[in-house]
């Protein structure tokens, strides 16, 4: 099956811009698309310094949705929105006053590939910050989904006046340009290498980013006191300090024996992946299948956690991008609307990365439905949650009248 590979970089124009993003292009791009990708066969997609977050959302839904191993080569520089204080990806238009509405939020990367198959998604990462977002990471290390592996480093701001190099995804590059892709942890570990050949401090300096849930153990590094703490990521979660072994004395106990008429004990069978049988049904286009097999799950959900508990919002919210996949708009814009109003009367802000990703989605949706009274039924509502919802898009809420009333006049 070909793979699929994003590589993406993006930093600010003029005084903003902490790191010449761009500069690793055209290394990368004269590896062979097979490499890039480990697959026999792979289509890349390049977006050099894109202008709008929605441009990068569209390349990076599609990529996130193909089927096959993905991988995407992320190189630029991070900020932190300042109503809250979510670390975005700076663009070309991004300045400290407009991230929330320039920038691509982090956590949009970690929704469009969350119900990607585990272990069929590796993002690599070169990213620099600034003073205010280093010190936020220190504590809360970036992460991009279940299932899905990262390597990289985060390095701190360079000296004033000064524009940073990716020296890490150069390596990476240089590295693949010699037609061998080594498994992705001993790429991390040879770029590394290669890199702080080139700049010892960062060797002292720079966040390691390793989550490989494949591995049995994360690759740590010690932090020096000088810096900011850097936290290695254990599994999924992150960890104020990397765990500590503690012995523990068992006591020795000794089997009884088996008998010898006995047959030998059935092994037990691995509990069963419901997110990736759902990814496969709709890889082989089986969607009312994995509509199905979501449903019951969100149904499981709603005995044990009861309504609006998170487990609950994440089985809607599943729903409404299977619905999406099997080219069902109206179904999808009906469920983002319910994940809306539940995230809402959980006490959730209008301003919450869910709450306006689900009106942001209903949007989306609603403007794809064919049925004109279907769209005319679902309007007002959209337009009520555009009210106390207005998103990061400028002029969102007068899309949604202008085109009500579009409809409203074909009646």
């Amino acid at each position: 099956m070909p793979g699929t590979v994003l590589l993406l970089a993006a930093s600010p124009a003029g005084r903003s811009c902490l790191v010449d993003a761009a500069s690793v292009l055209p290394i990368l791009a004269a590896v062979a698309p097979d490499v890039l990708s480990g697959t026999d066969t792979a289509n890349v997609v390049e977006l050099a310094d894109p202008l709008e977050p929605q441009a990068v959302l569209t390349r990076l839904r599609a990529a996130a949705t193909a089927p096959g191993p993905l991988t995407i080569f992320l190189t630029g520089q991070l900020q932190l929105d300042r109503r809250q204080r979510l670390p975005h990806l700076a663009l070309a238009r991004t300045t400290p006053a407009t991230v929330r509405y320039t920038g691509f939020p982090w956590h949009w990367i970690r929704e469009e590939l969350r119900l990607r198959t585990p272990g069929s998604t590796a993002v690599v990462v070169d990213l620099h910050t600034d003073a205010e977002t280093w010190q936020h990471l220190a504590g809360r290390p970036l992460t991009v989904g279940p299932g899905a592996l990262l390597y990289g480093r985060v390095a701190p701001p360079p000296p004033r006046r000064a524009v940073a190099s990716p020296t890490y995804m150069k390596s990476v590059a240089t590295i693949l340009r010699s037609g061998h892709r080594p498994p992705l942890a001993h790429l991390h570990q040879q770029a590394l290498t290669r890199s702080t050949g080139e700049d010892p401090e960062a060797a002292r300096r720079d966040m390691v980013l390793t989550i490989d849930p494949t591995q049995p153990t994360p690759h740590a590094r010690p932090t020096p006191p000088a810096q900011p703490p850097m936290h290695p990521v254990p599994g999924f979660q992150p960890a104020p300090h990397p765990p500590v072994p503690v012995p523990v004395s068992v006591p020795a106990s000794v089997p009884a024996p088996a008998s010898p008429m006995a047959p030998p004990p059935s092994p037990t069978p691995p509990p069963s992946d419901p997110h990736a049988e759902i990814t496969a049904a709709v890889e082989s286009g089986r969607h009312a299948e994995a509509a199905e097999l979501a449903g019951r799950q969100e149904q499981d959900a709603l005995r044990v956690h009861g309504p609006g508990a998170d487990e609950v919002v994440h089985w809607m919210e599943v729903r409404a991008d299977l619905a999406m996949f099997a080219g069902d708009a109206e179904l999808s814009c009906r469920i983002w609307l319910a994940v809306a109003d539940v995230r809402l009367a959980a006490g959730q802000e209008p301003g919450a990365p869910g709450v306006e990703a689900a009106v942001d989605r209903a949007h989306h949706q609603w403007g794809r439905i064919d049925d004109s009274a279907r769209a005319r039924e679902l309007g007002p509502a959209l337009a009520d949650l555009r009210l106390r919802v207005p998103g990061r898009r400028q002029g969102a809420l007068d899309d949604v009248q202008r085109h009500l009333s579009r409809l409203q006049a074909q009646v």
